[in-house]
């Protein structure tokens, strides 16, 4: 989970979409979408108060709250928290050759099984060991769009790296890229780096096992969306070091349609524009949405009933047409 972002309640929050108060758990972290708990000691001291740097293990809760553009939107898209846990769990099951922050989210007591995660939050939560982050978003870009397409229209090429003239907005890329980020402070914007800084970050091998595990895993995911018909057009991730073994860690969510781009695959063969082509399974509605409605001063409209329905749709349709694939 990322510092910057952290946000109060009374700058972005309402009450329907605040974190929940869990018996037994702290929350030490509220996001634009997501809420961390740590187990609670019973007896806290400012000394001794629950933290992510000192538990073994956090509960991630994801919210139907729904950002854009740096500001978390009203109202949220309903199931999006489940429906997205359920997408994060669906892959790293299927990524099981890189290791994964998740613990086991029962126990044996005695001869009865207790469920760790709280009734509240079920369907909507993982369980997961703490790590030692690193501070680089590991993007991976398959298809020019978004941000690139910005950039490649003023200089010919995306994070620094030089790209073939003549291409269009959802243009697929002769392979993909690697365009790591900075993850600035709270209260700062991330930014774009070059490899080379995030060796001066992490040290040189990090950076390149951060580097090829992106790739790797982006091709794994790109083949398998491919099978449903969907395509995987960029996506992030975030790596830890288990504080035990030093091993790098795939965290926090994986191939979300939050973290990650995903068109329909025969709307890209077939359109004839990018907003034919680029038929989303993510966010990208109410990116379009607030993009055409809002000139980005004071507070962000409130989502239509229709963007939002459009919205959840579009999430169920992913994760149907993947776990049938």
């Amino acid at each position: 989970m990322r510092e910057n972002e952290r946000v109060s309640q009374s700058e972005h929050e309402s009450p329907a979409s605040a974190a929940a108060v869990l018996d037994g758990w702290t929350l030490v972290y509220s996001g634009k979408v997501r809420d961390l708990y740590v187990e609670s000691s019973g007896i806290e001291t400012a000394d001794a108060a629950p933290s992510l740097e000192t538990a073994s293990r956090v509960l991630v809760v994801a919210s139907d709250r729904v950002s854009a553009f740096d500001h978390v939107l009203e109202p949220g898209i309903p199931g999006k928290g489940a429906l997205l846990t359920t997408l994060s769990l669906w892959w790293f099951d299927r990524l099981r050759d890189v290791p994964n922050h998740l613990v086991a989210d029962h126990e044996l007591v005695g001869n009865s099984v207790r469920e760790l995660i709280p009734a509240a939050v079920a369907g909507r939560a993982m369980l997961c060991r703490t790590l030692d982050m690193y501070p680089i978003e590991c993007v991976v870009r398959g298809y020019l769009t978004g941000s690139g397409w910005k950039e490649y229209r003023q200089s010919q090429s995306v994070c620094g790296i030089a790209l073939p003239a003549g291409l269009q907005n959802g243009d697929r890329l002769p392979e993909p890229i690697y365009t790591p980020a900075w993850k600035a402070p709270m209260g700062q914007h991330d930014e774009n780096i070059s490899f080379e800084r995030t060796v001066e970050l992490v040290g040189a091998q990090v950076a390149a096992e951060l580097r090829d595990l992106s790739l790797a895993l982006f091709a794994t995911a790109s083949a398998i969306a491919e099978q449903a018909g969907v395509i995987l057009a960029d996506t992030k991730f975030e790596f830890g070091a288990d504080r035990q073994t030093g091993v790098t860690v795939l965290a926090d969510e994986v191939f979300t349609s939050d973290s990650s781009r995903y068109w329909d695959a025969e709307a890209w063969k077939t359109g004839t524009t990018p907003e034919t082509r680029m038929a989303s399974f993510d966010k990208q509605i109410v990116r379009n949405w607030l993009a055409a409605h809002w000139d980005g001063a004071g507070t962000p409209p409130v989502l239509p009933s229709e963007i939002v329905e459009q919205t959840a749709a579009r999430y169920r349709e992913l994760l149907e047409r993947l776990s049938r694939a």
